[in-house]
């Protein structure tokens, strides 16, 4: 296709367009990147390690096909090393952005033992996502199968990326386990922070508006459904204004509690205590003791019916 040529007054606008644009990179008052700061994360790369490391978890499912007992252990060594290379540059860049205190070696060095971890980590978070896949399988009689579960449903896969990202949050790494969350939210709508702490065999059924927030804590065999928000109260601030950060801000849910859809939790002093079922479209700041079931008063409902002869 031949693109049409510009005109002259219009080109001596794009040039002085242009020389206005590269010199609000240069100001102040905009948050940009100057042009000699370091280098920033590809957010490319990352879903494409995101990708990998899925492969890994859920062979066969995903990426490479044809796997059987005379290539795994080639394919599955090519995947890692190509992995963990990924990994060291993306987490090296995001390092060298907030710890410039370090020098470039000791900076490297933190990279490759993280990359490392999240590694050898991926057999036991497998583990985790087989008893998250049994806990959809067993709390959804829509589901005909695991592979079902694993191939399709939106909760699995937030799930899974939380899972992923929260080892590299643990290990302090910035930038990369919200980037990760955040493309999971994107696809599925579902909103799980990497700091929360989620315990084994969690479920999100339906999953589209659910939220969690960054210092939720959930335990085990919990199951919630969609539009749930487990989020803050306001936020506290210091004297000058500034937010104070640190503090716990979103609720804790114990072992085997339910959460209906729509429901709204709030406040890291409340509790649900083990047990407990939570109704749809509920209002929560305040704790609940274990065993407890916790709805709102049915609304009436009125049907009027015309009938024109």
């Amino acid at each position: 296709m031949i693109k049409p040529k510009i005109k002259s007054a219009t080109a001596e606008k794009l040039k002085l367009s242009t020389l206005k644009i590269v010199e609000s990179y240069a100001s102040q008052e905009t948050f940009l990147q100057p042009l000699n700061r370091s280098r920033l994360p590809s957010r490319e790369t990352i879903i494409a390690i995101l990708a990998g490391v899925q492969e890994l978890i859920f062979p066969g499912y995903f990426g490479i096909l044809g796997l059987d007992e005379s290539n795994i252990n080639a394919r599955t060594l090519n995947l890692v090393c190509s992995l963990f290379d990924d990994l060291v540059m993306q987490i090296n860049v995001c390092l060298s952005l907030e710890k410039q205190d370090k020098s470039i070696s000791l900076r490297h060095s933190e990279a490759e033992k993280a990359a490392l971890e999240l590694i050898e980590a991926i057999p036991t978070i497998r583990k985790e996502l087989s008893l998250d896949v049994q806990a959809a399988y067993v709390g959804d009689p829509a589901a005909h199968s695991y592979d079902e579960i694993i191939f399709s449903y939106p909760g699995l896969y937030a799930i899974m990326v939380y899972r992923i990202a929260h080892r590299l949050a643990k290990l302090n790494i910035p930038l990369i386990p919200r980037i990760m969350c955040e493309h999971a939210h994107s696809l599925t709508g579902i909103d799980i922070h990497p700091n929360a702490n989620i315990g084994k065999s969690f479920f999100i059924d339906h999953g589209t508006g659910v939220v969690i927030g960054a210092t939720t804590d959930i335990g085990n065999n919990v199951k919630i459904y969609q539009g749930v928000t487990l989020g803050a109260l306001s936020f506290p601030k210091n004297e000058d204004g500034t937010l104070i950060r640190g503090k716990k801000r979103h609720p804790t849910l114990e072992d085997n509690v339910i959460i209906y859809s729509g429901a709204t939790i709030l406040g890291g002093d409340t509790v649900i205590g083990e047990n407990s079922v939570i109704g749809g479209n509920v209002w929560l700041t305040t704790s609940v003791p274990p065993y407890s079931k916790v709805t709102i008063e049915e609304p009436k409902t009125r049907i009027k019916t015309s009938i024109t002869r």
